[in-house]
């Protein structure tokens, strides 16, 4: 790559992002545009599919429910439409992609603590 690219990248990565895994706990404050006006919404939900890609590409799935219906976003990790990410409970699973859990509700859908 040129070295203009990689300073437009280096420019705008974060670097202030959390560690985050698959099974944790997350909210994603995200900007949302109304009209002229700009506010914070936040999304709660569990991460699916920890980072894929790399770089300025890097994205994230979290899958939340609410009132018996299931909703994923996948969330880009250097987006400016991101305000943050905060990690609110750490998970223990056993795999990287955890899809199973679109097939389970209720008590079944619960995931670990993870010590440590």
């Amino acid at each position: 790559m040129s070295l203009n690219i990689e300073a437009i990248q280096n420019e705008n990565k974060k670097t202030d992002l959390p560690e985050i895994r698959t099974g944790d706990t997350i909210t994603v404050n995200v900007k949302v545009l109304e009209g002229t006006k700009e506010r914070i919404q936040p999304f709660k939900g569990v991460v699916i599919q920890q980072k894929k890609n790399t770089g300025l590409g890097a994205t994230v799935t979290v899958r939340k429910t609410t009132d018996g219906v299931s909703i994923e976003r996948i969330f880009p990790l250097h987006s400016p439409r991101i305000a943050s990410f905060e990690v609110n409970r750490t998970g223990k699973v056993r795999k990287a992609r955890i899809f199973y859990m679109r097939n389970l509700q209720g008590k079944a859908a619960r995931i670990e603590k993870r010590e440590g």
